[in-house]
């Protein structure tokens, strides 16, 4: 039976009161801005998106978490996930969250070059070691960041402890197939081109692979690939956490002593 690639990386559709979710994570994001020690809107490049936000810890900082957002690459703000920093905040560190420009204004090489480069800003403000974090397609994006042929300079890359890709996607091809391509704009050389899992990683930083238990089975597979594949070259660790779905698996980033959060710590 030919297999539907739009239900395969559907989520909302099978997710309960899914259709209430961007206005809660909006208003949430918004409220916690409100009151904690944030500096907002940092340009690092030109075009109106590419801007992000610091969430700084209580007292000295132990160094910078970079969290990028999901939404296949063409919905979502920085704005809407703002207090998903508070795990790692309460923890002593520093949190970026960036923006960048959503397809079709941009392809998805574009974004990566823009991914570079609000770390490369991100990480001249805030001394010390960097942590990489990313939902679904900011899972792709932050595993593209450690690919050999990765746009991060050495003194930044040097920085980076470890990659944690949340329910990320690492196999682009597939994506071809759906209707996100009017936007995507993916052609046979882009999807191979931006692909983690058909591409080297760096061998020095570790890598974890976190998805919900409850998640579209494609969700899974992808996580699954991309340990299975980088085994080997690095250190790659894969997590199923049990009772999660595509978004719930989230929450956990709020909660200091999670196990999410002690896993982004660890390194």
């Amino acid at each position: 039976m030919k297999r539907d690639w739009n239900e395969e990386f559907a989520n909302s559709a099978y997710i309960p009161g899914s259709e209430i979710l961007p206005e809660l994570w909006a208003k949430n994001a918004a409220d916690y801005r409100a009151s904690m020690p944030v500096q907002l809107d940092i340009a690092y490049a030109d075009a109106p998106r590419t801007l992000l936000d610091l969430v700084f810890p209580e007292g000295s900082s132990k160094g910078l978490v970079v969290f990028v957002h999901g939404g296949f690459w063409t919905e979502c703000s920085k704005s809407d996930w703002t207090d998903l920093a508070e795990g790692a905040r309460l923890n002593g560190w520093t949190v970026a969250v960036p923006g960048y420009t959503l397809a079709p204004n941009a392809k998805i090489s574009d974004i990566v070059s823009e991914i570079a480069a609000a770390i490369t800003k991100a990480a001249s403000l805030v001394a010390g070691p960097i942590k990489l974090a990313g939902h679904s397609a900011g899972g792709h994006l932050v595993t593209r960041m450690i690919c050999q042929d990765s746009l991060l300079d050495k003194g930044v890359l040097d920085r980076i402890q470890n990659v944690l890709s949340i329910s990320g996607v690492h196999d682009l091809r597939l994506l071809q197939k759906t209707r996100l391509n009017e936007k995507l704009q993916l052609d046979d050389l882009e999807a191979e081109r931006q692909s983690p899992a058909l591409l080297r990683p760096l061998s020095s930083i570790p890598v974890t692979c976190w998805v919900g238990a409850n998640e579209r089975p494609e969700f899974l597979r992808q996580s699954r690939l991309l340990a299975l594949i980088w085994d080997g070259m690095v250190p790659v660790k894969l997590v199923e956490e049990p009772e999660h779905n595509h978004y719930s698996i989230l929450e956990s980033l709020k909660k200091p002593a999670s196990a999410l959060v002690a896993e982004l710590l660890a390194y």
